[in-house]
């Protein structure tokens, strides 16, 4: 592993915690380890990290109020969500208060893995590149800022994912199930009204403030920027 990530790891079960943190060390990986929600939050002040991995249920703080935290503080910081739980509503609402990836206990090391690597592998894509630019919106990756018409516009670190997807082919209709794949890196229609959401949101930014509008649906087929 080349470039040095550093992982912020909330897991109150101290043998699994162990146990992650040993696997991610063994592979290269920098990683604190927290035992507690308030843990967590004070080591996230005090230091910068690469990723997040939270564990939903914690004492003191749960993992769900430490992703709403973090990502107001950080739009662009991968956030990976850790919970016993499977059920589609807890999945809903990880990604509704920013969280880019989700795993089910207990999980093999080499899915987490796999995870990691496609979310590290997402940053350092944009980060080689400089801009996007479709009529007055661009994407600057390397300020991880949006503007319209030079106005600065605040997106979470999915919504930004999203609109890079779009915005990288303009005028292309993308389905849902490519975007579930690129963006939340599902191979399955949970069933949910997520995606719908999210381009509700994009809209609302991107958008309402705007006269002309840039984000488009095809119905039965999917969205598109134009």
């Amino acid at each position: 592993m080349e470039k040095k990530y550093r992982i912020l790891l909330a897991e109150d079960e101290a043998k699994l915690a162990t146990a992650i943190k040993e696997e991610l060390t063994r592979v290269g990986y920098d990683v604190d380890v927290a035992k507690d929600g308030l843990a967590a939050e004070k080591l996230f002040q005090e230091n910068n990290y690469s990723l997040a991995l939270l564990d939903i249920n914690m004492p003191g703080k749960s993992g769900v109020d430490l992703c709403r935290d973090f990502r107001k503080s950080s739009a662009k910081l991968p956030i990976v969500m850790l919970t016993a739980m499977g059920e589609i509503h807890d999945k809903v609402e990880a990604f509704d208060v920013g969280a880019d990836d989700y795993l089910v206990k207990p999980f093999h090391f080499d899915e987490l893995f796999a995870r990691l690597k496609v979310l590290f592998k997402r940053i350092d894509t944009t980060d080689s590149q400089e801009k996007l630019v479709y009529e007055d919106l661009e994407i600057d990756f390397k300020q991880k800022s949006v503007t319209r018409s030079g106005v600065v516009i605040n997106l979470t670190s999915k919504e930004f994912t999203l609109l890079t997807l779009l915005l990288r082919t303009p005028e292309r209709v993308i389905s849902k199930q490519e975007i579930l794949e690129k963006v939340w890196d599902l191979s399955f229609d949970t069933g949910t009204n997520t995606i719908e959401v999210y381009i509700s949101f994009l809209r609302n930014k991107i958008d309402k403030p705007f006269e002309k509008k840039l984000i488009h649906t095809k119905p039965g087929f999917g969205y598109y920027i134009k």
